[in-house]
């Protein structure tokens, strides 16, 4: 018997013992089941495939699954691992490489951009009286200087 002819004559069988098994097992997926079968079966030459070796087949393979997912222990959320050194340094180096390119800009951008980057995290209000701005035009200006800061940062970068 062709392996066409096993999939014709035994297809719709496996198909609802695999749905039984699945469904009994409560989180198989029969489509798996129903595959691991085959490769079971198909593996094995096909040879004299019965209704009945099939059926065993079926309940050998779901008793596999069963036994591998209670076995297998799904892990949490990955954390991620805490910085080593080598991040820490990375970081710094970053850090000190912007507040230098800061403080290149030109007119109030530095003092600015300073405060917005300062780590008490001041409010919009606490850094216009601090800089003898009005509030509202911080916004604008915060948007010129980082557009200034961009435009210098990407000819540094393509400049080498």
């Amino acid at each position: 018997m062709t392996q066409s002819d096993l999939l014709t004559r035994l297809g719709p069988l496996l198909k609802a013992e695999c749905a039984a098994e699945a469904a009994a097992a409560g989180g198989l997926d029969a489509a798996d089941l129903e595959q691991d079968v085959w490769v079971r079966l198909l593996g094995d030459g096909g040879a004299a495939v019965s209704a009945a070796r099939l059926r065993a087949a079926v309940r050998a393979e779901a008793r596999t699954a069963r036994r591998r997912a209670r076995r297998e222990v799904p892990y949490g959320p990955v954390a991620d691992p805490a910085p080593g050194v080598e991040q820490a340094v990375m970081a710094a180096e970053a850090g000190r490489e912007l507040r230098a390119a800061v403080r290149r800009l030109p007119g109030r951008c530095p003092r600015l951009l300073a405060a917005l980057l300062s780590g008490n995290d001041p409010t919009y209000r606490e850094i216009a009286g601090k800089l003898g701005m009005s509030q509202g035009s911080l916004g604008p200006v915060r948007s010129r200087c980082l557009g200034c800061l961009r435009r210098m940062l990407m000819a540094e970068i393509a400049a080498p």
